[in-house]
């Protein structure tokens, strides 16, 4: 009886299948990507063709954990992208008087001090970040930030790069931690620890839920950063 028994195991175990994993391109297709952003609205600058090319350079994005848990990565990702780009209309950031350089960690900012202002889909800023992202692609962005908005292959590189290799939005959201802490690495020290949500958090929140409901995924706990 022992003996059938572990038999029988063996066969359920090696029958059983696996989770299912999946990709960018299986759960953003390009007709959910239209859906998220439409062409009568988004710059043609952003291409779905370009995202999925970028989205292959980085295996673990909206690859890891559960197929909820892939849904839910995209879902904040593109969340955060609607935020920061108006749907997909700015290139480049509206305000670009802003001073976005810091060489207190040594890195300096030979373009001028007010080039690193916010490109891309996830507005990539400051001077320490164009120069880790360049030193990633092998690039000098740092002499030439513009080149982000000037290729929109290598402008979604540098969002799917800053989501997955310079702030914690990854894991945020593949170890549970929840929409709101992709929303404090990505502009916290402005929409976040205000007693209660800002309008531009809010707005992510809200993106984030519409995304996570077309992808058929509960979008989870903690979603705000107030």
């Amino acid at each position: 009886m022992a003996f059938a028994a572990i038999i029988i195991s063996f066969i359920l175990c090696i029958g059983s299948p696996s989770p299912t994993l999946a990709n960018p391109s299986s759960i953003i297709t390009e007709s959910v990507f239209r859906q998220f952003f439409p062409s009568n609205v988004a710059n043609p600058f952003y291409t779905y063709s370009d995202f999925i090319a970028a989205a292959n350079g980085f295996p673990a994005f909206g690859s890891t954990g559960s197929l909820d848990v892939q849904r839910r990565e995209l879902a904040a990702y593109f969340a955060n992208v609607k935020q920061e780009t108006g749907t997909l209309q700015f290139i480049r950031e509206i305000n670009q008087n802003n001073v976005y350089c810091d060489t207190r960690g040594g890195v300096s900012c030979p373009a001028g001090d007010m080039a690193y202002y916010g490109r891309g889909p996830l507005q990539l800023t400051w001077n320490y970040n164009y120069d880790a992202a360049g030193r990633a692609f092998n690039m000098n962005l740092l002499q030439n930030p513009d080149q982000v908005a000037q290729n929109g292959l290598l402008a979604w590189r540098a969002s799917v790069w800053f989501w997955m290799q310079n702030s914690n939005c990854h894991t945020a959201i593949t170890q549970n931690q929840g929409f709101g802490a992709t929303i404090r690495a990505i502009n916290g020290a402005v929409e976040c620890g205000r007693g209660s949500e800002t309008q531009p958090a809010q707005n992510r929140i809200n993106y984030y839920r519409d995304f996570c409901s077309q992808l058929g995924v509960s979008p989870g706990e903690n979603l705000g950063c107030a």
